[in-house]
């Protein structure tokens, strides 16, 4: 009788953000197939996009190809795909146009911003998830200069001028700041007609504080420094009634041509496609293991899963949950290969950082809350060290160097979308 060597299991993880990319690396050179399957062929470190959307940074700094990531792993293959379905019965996935069978499911796709019904506001006030998003913003921003640049009326170049923020968590805090930052310092001198540093920053925010997660003295540094760059508060209210010409605030109308959304997140529609429980912004409910109920060959990670065995309260959509449980994921995953059950997921919370501006920012370590120019100093260090990709640290790094002792920031480019405008005929 002749020996057929069995197939080897297979393992299908979709997302190659913070959870998916360490999954792989931890199934890397395994006696197992892995499929990476992503709608994009690159990795975003997304802590640093409101670089790339205030023209600190280019969009490929923060940027890496994740068939490069993964290149060193000849088990790993990627798919450039978008999910279509998946049968949890048969272990199968449709993917652009092709499908997939998988032994094991890791699902890392991560989340999108959430306008609360207001869906139609995404095109006047874009959120910040992807290097599209940042891109875009930095027109907006830029394009609004050059407006207000070459009209005489008051109010429209106050307008123009005026840039309101929805949102106050970190990714508000910092937008807020560096817009503050970039029309006070890096545009000062650059425009005849108009004085950037007359601009106007507003951050809203719904809750008493800004960086509501954070400690309350933290918080309060947090707003202190926001005051000092000038930017205004606007706390425990919401914006209402957004239009081009601007937005209300408690009946009070705004004019502002550029809108930031930064006030919540709903999950990937992935999870919708699994048939189990999801929590209101769509997150799948997830075992203490990770794995999704009736089926412990899936797991869900991320920003897309709702992990509340721990505190009682979801984990908060950060990059650390994200990297702690694709590691956690493949070494089920591994675990399961070899007969065994899944164990239990712990976060080790090893604290939390924002950046406000140039030595500008707020760090709580658990054991120690500081803020400050020590606080920005750590927030420096921790992206460098995290963020992909050799080329990259060195080019961030020399830019942020650059940017520091010239407050110069040389990634201000305005640039458009071609393929969509109507050209004249040649």
């Amino acid at each position: 009788m002749e020996n057929s060597t069995p197939a080897k299991p297979h393992v299908i993880i979709v997302g190659a953000g913070f959870g998916g990319l360490e999954a792989a690396k931890l199934l890397g050179h395994k006696p197992i197939r892995v499929t990476v399957i992503d709608r994009t062929n690159h990795h975003v470190f997304q802590p640093l996009l409101y670089e790339v959307a205030t023209a600190a940074l280019s969009p490929a700094d923060i940027a890496s190809p994740i068939r490069g990531v993964l290149s060193k792993f000849p088990n790993i293959d990627v798919v450039l795909a978008e999910v279509r379905g998946i049968d949890l019965t048969a272990k199968k996935l449709s993917a652009g146009e092709q499908d997939f069978s998988y032994d094991y499911l890791i699902l890392a796709t991560g989340s999108r911003h959430s306008y609360f019904g207001k869906d139609e506001w995404e095109k006047l006030a874009p959120g910040l998830k992807s290097l599209e998003d940042a891109v875009e913003i930095r027109r907006r921003l830029l394009l609004a200069f050059e407006y207000a640049d070459r009209i005489t009326d008051p109010a429209a170049r106050q307008a123009a001028m005026t840039f309101a923020v929805i949102g106050g968590g970190p990714t508000g805090v910092e937008m807020a700041g560096a817009i503050a930052e970039i029309s006070r310092y890096t545009l000062a001198k650059d425009f005849r007609h108009i004085d950037p540093s007359l601009a106007r920053v507003i951050l809203i925010e719904g809750d008493e504080r800004v960086l509501s997660s954070f400690p309350e003295d933290l918080s309060a540094s947090a707003m202190k420094q926001l005051r000092d760059l000038g930017v205004e508060l606007r706390l425990g209210v919401h914006a209402e009634n957004l239009t081009e010409q601007g937005l209300e605030v408690r009946g009070e109308f705004i004019p502002c041509r550029v809108k930031i959304w930064a006030a919540g997140n709903t999950a990937s529609p992935v999870g919708k496609m699994l048939g189990a429980p999801l929590d209101r912004p769509g997150r799948v409910i997830v075992n203490e293991d990770l794995t999704i109920p009736g089926h412990p060959e899936v797991q869900a990670i991320g920003d897309l899963a709702n992990f509340s065995h721990q505190t009682g309260k979801p984990l908060p959509g950060v990059s650390p949950v994200a990297m702690q449980q694709g590691r956690h994921a493949a070494r089920n995953v591994l675990t399961m290969i070899e007969g065994g059950k899944p164990q239990r997921f712990r976060y080790r919370d090893k604290g939390s950082m924002a950046t406000i501006g140039r030595n500008k920012a707020v760090a709580d370590l658990n054991f120690i809350h500081f803020s400050g120019f020590p606080a920005w100093l750590a927030w420096l260090f921790i992206h460098i060290i995290f963020l992909v990709g050799f080329r990259n640290r060195v080019a961030v790094l020399l830019q942020w160097a650059w940017a520091y002792f010239t407050f110069n920031k040389g990634a201000r480019l305005i640039t458009r979308n071609f393929q969509a405008e109507l050209r004249p005929p040649s």
